[in-house]
């Protein structure tokens, strides 16, 4: 096999001898007092930092700054506080132990806002210690994996060092540095250095599964930092069309490149473009987004405006949290009072997400900590929590129990959407906190454990003849107002069958008896059509379990301009195998005697009837 063509001026040193120097020499222009920035990722100049380090005695009150390094950090050990002081804009594990100690900092600030600060002089940069391609014959160094906010602090630098490695892949795009706007050379060829990221577990796998369902046909993607985002990727094989815009790119977008899944085709702005600013994976990314016509890299104030995210047609935002109050406040940067990462790109993708054509902004999380000891979903976030994404801009909340979408809810609606996609284990004493904190009405106090979401398994489509879907799932919390506009839209005759007697309205403990139920003895299955709100219920149908008898009382409605369309039908057929693979032995049906159009639907059933005429009712027996 031949070798791959090298991208770089192979005379490079020879042309820019008088700038080439040591890793030693080059940190030997640094001065006490001075700010110095670091480069990200995995493109941290290890060469660079090595030497600063052994320097550390002979300076002082020297502030480094970065903003997510995966390298060693060894400039951030306690016994060198005294000549260092790390001040990040990102937590990573290398320099987390020293700034909860108090002897780090951390700054937040949203990502598409910090090249600013190098900008406009308010976090002046004395030196910028980067990592760079060698030149090519133009002179031009790419930035390789990390381009983020490197390439403005390199721009704002007043002295500026580059470790220089032909092993960095030469990534294209707004990635490139005159080697002229560099002062001092050092060559490398050490390895860049990788990273693998964390495997997918059940419960992040589902998660992502839950995420992926989302997702449509076209949209354009943005992958946040961590194990669920990954997690989701190989639940998209069956998407078409994807494109990506995102902050971090990894190994796993390889295999949906090479499946076509990812063409970009779709997206509103690098059409045919994936666009990302930093990398972060093993030999095999860097071999592939190497020379890669297909990759843009773009600094940090390109990706993460939301001026520019917005523009972008179905972008999908995934971010993750720490943990989510029962208002919606998200806090991802920090357990309680001891800061763990940092505020990252989520509000910028967030935003910008929310507000794009077909957009939409996913906040995802495990729904426990501590191998189950602790919930992620709480009433009210620990002391010292900070919020990064405040309840009014919290739109999709995903665990691996459901999908909570809070945008435009009321506080009630908001706690009950995340109660139920909490673990099991802590509804109860969810909804104790959520009464107390007058969340949510007294009167749900008797429904604990039964703020549940149906088994996934029981959600389908139905065709009617005139090309209409109906989608069909079980019944969810949040159901309620939507229960009480299906009611309140039925005609008098239609009420009439369904509570087999004349009322003009439907009590609400009535409509809460539908929606709170434990989806195991007792089963509701709504059919919905898409709406500008969300969607809208036009049918529903509901089985009670009586456990003496295993025999349960099945009922449904389908709404006044819906009827006549075969869905009643579809419905009993659809409850009567669910009930069927619950063990249930048949059903029972009480049906006023001139209500013909549910007695037929009965008859049809294909099951052993049998009927008793009792007054004016039909009592049916439906076995299996």
């Amino acid at each position: 096999m031949n070798a791959k063509p090298i991208s770089y001026d192979p005379t490079w040193k020879e042309k820019h001898q008088p700038m080439i120097t040591t890793a030693e020499q080059a940190v030997g222009r640094i001065r006490p007092g001075q700010r110095i920035f670091i480069g990200t990722g995995c493109a941290e100049p290890l060469e660079l930092v090595a030497a600063l380090t052994k320097r550390a005695r002979e300076l002082s009150d020297v502030e480094i700054v970065h903003l997510l390094t995966f390298g060693d950090a060894p400039y951030a050990h306690r016994e060198l506080a005294q000549y260092f002081r790390v001040n990040s804009f990102f937590i990573a594990e290398n320099v987390r132990e020293i700034i909860q100690e108090g002897l780090g900092d951390y700054s937040p600030i949203n990502l598409s806002e910090l090249p600013r600060l190098f900008d406009s002089g308010q976090m002046p940069l004395d030196v910028a210690l980067i990592h760079v391609t060698p030149p090519d014959r133009h002179g031009m160094c790419s930035l390789g994996v990390s381009v983020d906010i490197v390439k403005s602090a390199a721009e704002n630098a007043s002295l500026v060092i580059a470790q220089v490695n032909p092993n960095m892949p030469r990534t294209l795009g707004n990635s490139f540095i005159h080697i002229y706007d560099i002062d001092a050379l050092v060559p490398s060829e050490s390895p860049i250095p990788e990273v693998t990221l964390p495997k997918a577990n059940d419960t992040t796998r589902q998660i992502g599964e839950n995420i992926a369902a989302l997702i449509e046909d076209g949209s354009t993607i943005e992958f946040g930092i961590g194990r669920i985002p990954q997690s989701l990727l190989g639940y998209l094989r069956d998407k078409k069309d994807l494109g990506i815009h995102t902050e971090m790119i990894s190994d796993g977008i390889i295999d949906l490149i090479e499946a076509g899944v990812v063409t970009g085709s779709r997206k509103t702005l690098d059409r045919g473009k994936i666009v990302a600013s930093f990398a972060l994976g093993t030999k095999r990314l860097y071999e592939f987004i190497d020379n890669n016509p297909l990759f843009a890299f773009h600094p940090t104030e390109y990706v993460n405006d939301p001026h520019i995210i917005h523009q972008q047609k179905k972008m999908v935002a995934i971010n993750t949290a720490l943990e989510v109050d029962l208002t919606g406040q998200v806090c991802a940067d920090s357990i309680g009072a001891k800061f763990f990462s940092g505020v990252g790109g989520q509000v910028d993708f967030n935003r910008g997400a929310a507000k794009a054509p077909g957009g939409k902004a996913i906040i995802a999380l495990p729904s426990t900590a501590k191998n189950g000891a602790v919930s992620r979903i709480v009433t009210h976030l620990s002391p010292g929590a900070g919020v990064v994404t405040t309840r009014a801009g919290v739109h999709y909340v995903v665990t691996e129990h459901g999908v909570a979408y809070l945008h435009g809810k009321s506080i009630q609606q908001r706690a009950l959407a995340l109660i139920s996609i909490a673990h099991p284990d802590y509804h109860a004493d969810l909804l104790r906190g959520a009464i107390e904190s007058k969340y949510v009405s007294t009167d749900l106090a008797d429904k604990e454990g039964k703020i549940m979401i149906g088994p996934k398994e029981l959600r389908t489509t139905h065709l009617l003849n005139d090309g209409t879907q109906i989608y069909f799932r079980p019944i969810h919390p949040t159901d309620e107002p939507r229960m009480r506009d299906l009611f309140y839209r039925l005609s008098e005759a239609t009420l009439y069958y369904r509570f087999m007697g004349h009322q003009k309205r439907v009590p609400r403990r009535q409509i809460q008896d539908f929606v709170y139920i434990d989806h195991r003895s007792d089963v509701t299955i709504v059919g919905t059509v898409p709406e500008a709100d969300g969607e809208q219920i036009i049918a529903i149908g509901s089985y009670y379990l009586d456990p003496k008898t295993n025999m349960a009382e099945v009922a449904f409605t389908v709404a006044d301009s819906w009827q006549e369309k075969g869905i009643g039908t579809f419905l009993l057929h659809y409850l009567i195998r669910i009930a069927r693979r619950n063990g249930i032995r048949g059903f029972t049906a009480d049906v006023l005697r001139e209500n013909k159009a549910m007695s037929a639907i009965i008859n049809k059933s294909n099951c052993k009837v049998q009927c008793k005429v009792n007054g004016n009712v039909c009592a049916f027996t439906v076995e299996f």
